[in-house]
């Protein structure tokens, strides 16, 4: 089958035909083309019946990004076409046929018809946003919606993009009716075969596409069961001549050592003995097998007989053949794991789909399944005729991804076969780049096409991106294999019944412009040949990762310094423009290849970036790095969650920050309070301004920036990741559901879609590590192929087992019967061929393989393609060719690299003139003095509170982290910090929810929750003592001097952290300032307020509102450490401490609180009779004579006046 030599402006528009495009022949050109003859009409008997709008001409591609790409192109071509038939006739120039195709496409219409064209393209081009160019799954989507009746499909279907919950759920649902009913030996079987539903769902999600060609079986149960018959009958056997065997052997041996015929030393009497015996026992017990060392399965048999025999031949005995093959036939014993598995797949599948229905949703896959079984149902044949209607015209571009089911669709729609003129369906592909065989891709499906559309088939064969040196260095290499008489040609695919992926060497336009370096083109493709070690063995593949890998980074850096000293470069007709870093790309098969490469390139001061197309960024470390950093500013109070995340790598914390976190109590509280305002940023902002907020504190850009290449990687990672969480965020509901989903995500990496996979560290000039699978659809000036000889054999344990028989129909299995493996490594090997097809097409100007002599080099792509020699093959390949060279056993150049390329100047960073506030905000007292926000809860407000004043007792001694308790064990020596003033606010916040009366009668409740408290920080010594002193602190009589007072455990009404809120409107700081000055604590100077106004909400937390004969009274307990004695707590320097941290302006604000509630409660409210004041406790100095009280009740007069203040300006703002 002779493929024809396409035209674009001759090609037939209607009925069916294949385009088979190789590598950089134009193929999206030829796309657009083809489009804007369809929008014109244009082609006369090869035009199709009439002109189509953008609506009508179905565009299908296999990818999001090419859906957009190929969209663009087709509206470029489309103006740029439109543009050119508004030319003025007498000033356009003539050109050579074939020179520009717009012209020549011009030139077909008289020029009094070219501006109806060119209103009909540009009317086309501005419509593209309608037209229809998908991915297939995009139009099948739409298909089932648009015809719901005729394909029998629900109106309101959800789309579920990742269904791996459901799937989860149906396999726990699996396991729970058949594992769990199992006895006590199959379920140890299963334990051992999957261990949990998320072992066994790994396995079942590969073969749910594939659950029609398992066929039926038994459950679980049953198919042990019966696998257990089996394997006993087959054990009983095995065993059945050894008896006799044994003592034939021991006859054999025992008479053989008599004549000294064997070497005894490698088998003396007592192994002899002890593995005769071991097999007798074997032959008359139960057990499955003997219990013989690894020497004794290899010495007793041919082969172990052979190596110790002296004299003569080595005996003949069937106990020896049997040997040989009695480890792998009690291996081979059946188990039930393969019928299990196949139940399991078919079960799940079964259930899924049901699930799915009764939820109303589908999943991608289940897109094409649906449309494919409506097409193929009653109502096809209508919903076909829907379809051809809606879109005449089909294109669909790289077919040689496409499956069956995909083909069936497009085979149902347009009858591929029929070849009807009312159609037209174009199928473009490349079967020598049908590279996807892991996303499902059927090359074979393509084949099917291939000779449904026979004598309809155009190949497009001249390359445009290459140089003439290397598209004829590659038509060397694949041509020495197809023109080799043995084999199956370059792609595996000749047989006697001819080759349907036949290698056809591609024509080459050439560039206008050649690589040089120091004064000389170089060859197009050199091949760099390590030797094989002085052993004579097979270089391990290790050694040639990292020896290639050396080679290749010192020939990078070699070249990239030629590069900048003016000696390297692509000289042309407009001069010379140097070799860069981002002229080159390195292609890889994994990231084990890239890291090793990128390592070597990292040695020469070479900055590298990577890329793959399967990895996700969720299988990246510094995913879980972002989980527990996620974990902590949730809870930044959990003093586990808190350390796990300081500890990351990622922060860059060091030994000596992370261990002083252990008995610096300071230290710890401030990061309590820096990762509380991560979680205030995190709940007003959102998740990605918090995470810089995070990144930019602990400097994590600059560090991982100064790393290098592996530091960029991680910071691109991190900003991806708070990207996505961002996203995701929209969609759920608080941060511990963020944490939740992140979670998901990264236990289930391979899922979901482009979104995931890691992008480039930068767009810096930079050399470029790309996948073999990611470079496809790309060009490079210059790409390195360091391991090309590198291959992974397929396994018996890659499940399933896929191949295709002679007929080119999917085979599946689940265990390999000697011949399966080897079937499936030949396909292994046919993709390997097609993907250094693409390895080799992606640069413009030269490539570099290295080759080296591995283990079974032939089964490498590479090593097939020169007939499995390196040696004479690659000779061979390089004889007579003069753009391909051979250097054998390369030295790694010692250059390093310091091209201009490597250092980035930044300027330095704009730093704001003013603080940043907004408009309206949540405040409480202390953000009166500062722009910190509001607290959230009252715990945090506690916090905040006893760290401000912690901070001032920096100066003072410090009680050490386990400080005990001196005599009499008052507070004085208690340990400082924001966290014990947190501690002794909790223990009375528990006190008074207990009931303070309760707990003053009650010694062991309150010893139990103080110990509790105690254990967990290490204060064990401080367990009796704060036991007693809460006890008299509840009994301590309370109020100013001029009162009676009260006690705590005596008061009949208390509420502990009441929570208020104020609204206020541009209230004047200076005027609230000016007011509590003037009548509390005399008047004395205090220092100011901060200039401003207060415009929001004033927010607070009252730690206890207490009610005494009729009056209110709000109490704050303080933890501040005024002095070593009690002789520091005088009334004067409480009420210096007052002053100082402006707490006469906190209790004032609670007062005002208190006595807007008040007013609102109590009818006959009055100030004077019913407020009591406020009482601020110094628990440190409770026992002192002061009794740690400053108490003070403001006047009338001033709360009157900020009631005033604040309703005022709320009144204006109603205004």
């Amino acid at each position: 089958m002779n493929p024809t030599s396409l035209d674009p402006l001759r090609f037939p528009l209607k009925g069916s035909r294949l385009i088979e495009a190789s590598a950089g022949t134009g193929k999206t050109f030829t796309i657009a083309a083809l489009y804007l003859r369809l929008v014109l009409g244009h082609g006369g008997d090869a035009a199709f019946s009439r002109p189509l709008d953008p609506p009508e001409i179905l565009v299908v591609t296999f990818t999001d990004a090419a859906t957009k790409e190929l969209r663009d192109r087709i509206r470029a071509r489309l103006s740029e076409a439109a543009a050119g038939f508004l030319a003025d006739p007498a000033t356009i120039e003539p050109q050579p046929p074939g020179a520009d195709l717009l012209h020549d496409l011009r030139a077909e219409y008289p020029p009094e018809d070219w501006a109806g064209c060119a209103r009909r393209l540009q009317l086309a081009a501005e419509w593209m946003d309608e037209a229809a160019v998908s991915t297939i799954h995009g139009w099948c989507n739409r298909m089932l919606r648009e015809h719901a009746f005729d394909s029998d499909s629900l109106f309101t279907q959800r789309l579920e993009t990742d269904e791996e919950d459901l799937l989860a759920e149906v396999v726990r649902d699996y396991w729970r009716s058949f594992m769990y009913p199992l006895d006590v030996d199959a379920a140890r079987r299963v334990n051992g075969w999957w261990g949990s539903p998320e072992g066994l769902q790994s396995v079942v999600r590969h073969l749910l596409p594939h659950v029609a060609l398992l066929g039926s079986g038994p459950t679980p149960a049953e198919a042990i069961e019966q696998a257990e018959a089996l394997k006993r009958e087959r054990i009983k056997e095995l065993k059945a001549p050894w008896a006799a065997w044994v003592e034939e052997l021991r006859t054999l041996f025992d008479g053989a050592r008599a004549k000294k015929q064997f070497d005894a030393r490698k088998l003396n009497q007592a192994n002899c003995e002890r593995w005769l015996a071991a097999l007798e026992m074997w032959a008359g017990d139960d057990t499955d097998k003997p219990a013989l060392t690894d020497t004794a399965w290899t010495r007793l048999t041919p082969e172990g007989i052979a190596e110790i025999w002296r004299d003569g031949e080595p005996p003949a005995h069937k106990a020896f053949e049997a040997m040989a093959g009695l480890g792998a036939a009690l291996a081979g014993l059946p188990e039930g794991h393969d019928e299990t598995l196949a139940h399991a797949a078919r079960w799940v599948a079964e259930r899924f789909a049901i699930e799915q229905a009764r939820r109303a949703q589908m999943g991608f896959d289940d897109l094409l399944g649906r449309l494919d079984a409506a097409l193929a149902g009653p109502n096809g044949p209508r919903l076909a005729q829907l379809i051809r209607n809606q879109f005449p015209v089909a294109l669909i571009d790289e077919f040689q991804d496409t499956d069956a089911i995909q083909y069936r669709i497009f085979d149902a729609v347009y009858r591929v076969a029929d070849n009807s003129d009312a159609t037209g369906l174009v199928l473009i592909g490349d079967p020598k780049q049908a590279i996807y065989a892991f996303r499902g891709a059927d090359i074979h499906t393509y084949l099917a096409a291939r000779r449904a559309t026979a004598g309809r088939l155009y190949t497009l064969r001249r390359n445009f991106r290459s140089t003439e040196g290397m598209v004829a260095a590659t038509n060397r290499c694949f041509e020495i294999a197809e023109n080799r008489e043995t084999g199956q040609g370059a792609f595996l695919f000749r047989s006697s019944d001819g080759n349907p992926v036949p290698f056809l060497p591609a024509e080459a336009k050439g560039r206008d412009d050649v690589l040089v370096a120091e004064g000389a083109p170089l060859p197009a493709l050199t091949a760099w040949r390590l030797p094989a070690p002085d052993d004579g063995k097979a270089l391990t593949k290790d050694a040639y990762l990292s020896d290639m890998a050396q080679v290749c980074a010192g020939e990078i850096a070699r070249l990239l310094n030629l590069g900048a000293a003016g000696e390297a470069g692509f000289d042309g007709e407009k001069g010379r423009r140097d070799l860069r870093p981002s002229d080159m790309a390195v292609l890889v098969n994994n990231r084990n290849e890239a890291d090793t490469i990128r390592a070597a390139l990292s040695e020469r001061g070479v900055r590298s970036v990577y890329l793959s197309e399967r990895e996700s960024v969720f299988q990246r470390p510094e995913a879980g790095d972002l989980q527990l950093w996620l974990a902590a500013c949730a809870e930044p109070d959990d003093g586990r969650a808190l350390r796990a995340a300081l500890a990351t790598a990622t922060l860059g914390l060091g030994w000596a920050d992370l261990d002083r976190l252990n008995y610096d109590e300071l230290a710890w509280d401030a990061r309590i309070e820096q990762f509380r305002a991560y979680r205030e940023c995190w709940r007003k902002q959102g998740v990605l301004p918090m995470l810089r907020r995070l990144l930019n504190d602990f400097r994590v850009p600059a560090r991982l920036l100064a790393a290098g290449g592996s530091g960029e990687r991680s910071l691109t990672d991190l900003l991806h990741l708070a990207e996505l969480l961002q996203q995701a965020s929209s969609l759920l509901d608080g941060e511990h559901a963020l944490i939740r989903h992140l979670a998901e995500q990264r236990q289930d990496a391979a899922a979901g879609g482009d979104a995931r996979q890691i992008r480039l560290e930068s767009d810096a000039h930079l050399v470029q590590v790309v996948t073999v699978h990611k470079s496809k659809g790309l060009e490079y000036p210059l790409v390195f192929l360091p391991f090309a000889c590198a291959f992974r054999a397929a396994k018996s344990t890659d499940l399933p087992l896929k191949w295709h028989d002679a007929d080119g129909r999917l085979q599946l299995a689940l265990v390999d019967d000697g011949t399966v493996v080897g079937r499936v490594d030949r396909e292994r090997l046919g993709e390997d061929l097609r993907k250094l097809y693409v390895a080799l097409t992606r640069a413009r100007y030269a490539t570099w393989i290295g080759v080296a002599p591995l283990k079974e080099v032939e089964r490498s792509a590479l090593g097939y393609l020169v007939g499995g020699n390196l040696q004479d093959g690659l000779d061979q390949l390089a004889d007579g060719c003069d753009v391909i060279a051979v250097i054998d056993n390369p030295e790694p150049a010692p250059d390093l690299y310091a091209g201009r390329d490597q250092t980035v100047v930044e300027g330095a960073a704009r730093q704001p003139v003013r603080a940043v506030r907004e408009n309206w905000w949540i405040a409480s007292y202390s953000a009166l003095q500062t722009a910190a926000a509001s607290a959230d809860t009252a715990a945090e407000d506690v916090f905040r509170e006893a760290a401000d004043a912690a901070a001032d007792d920096s100066s003072l001694p410090a009680a050490g982290p386990s400080a005990a308790p001196s005599e009499g064990g008052r507070l004085h020596d208690f340990p400082r910090g924001a966290s014990v003033g947190t501690f002794l606010h909790e223990i009375l916040e528990w006190a008074a929810g207990q009931g303070f009366g309760v707990v003053a009668t009650a010694p062991a409740l309150l010893r139990d929750a103080v110990a509790r408290r105690c254990a967990v920080r290490g204060w064990a010594a401080w367990i009796d003592p704060l036991c007693a002193w809460l006890q008299d602190f509840l009994q301590m009589p309370l109020g100013a001097s001029d009162e009676t007072g009260f006690t705590l455990a005596g008061l009949p009404v208390a509420v502990a952290e009441m929570e208020f809120w104020i609204a206020a409107h541009r209230v004047d700081l200076a005027e609230v300032d000016r007011l509590v000055r003037a009548h509390t604590l005399g008047g004395v100077e205090r220092p100011p307020l901060a200039p401003g106004q207060l415009n929001g909400m004033l927010k607070g937390f009252i730690d206890l509102v207490a009610e005494h004969d009729g009056r209110y009274y709000v109490l704050d307990y303080k933890s501040n450490w005024l002095g070593p004695d009690d002789a520091a707590y005088t009334p004067a320097a409480m009420a210096a401490a007052v002053l100082a941290k402006r707490y006469e302006l906190q209790y004032v604000l609670y007062l005002l609180a208190i006595h807007r509630l008040l007013k609102l409660r109590k009818p006959d409210y009055d100030y004077d009779r019913h407020m009591g004041g406020a009482i601020y406790l110094f628990l440190r100095g409770s026992q002192s004579p002061s009794r740690g009280i400053h108490a003070e009740r403001p006047p009338r007069a001033l709360i009157e006046a900020l009631d005033r203040l604040f309703a005022h300006a709320a009144d204006r703002e109603a205004a």
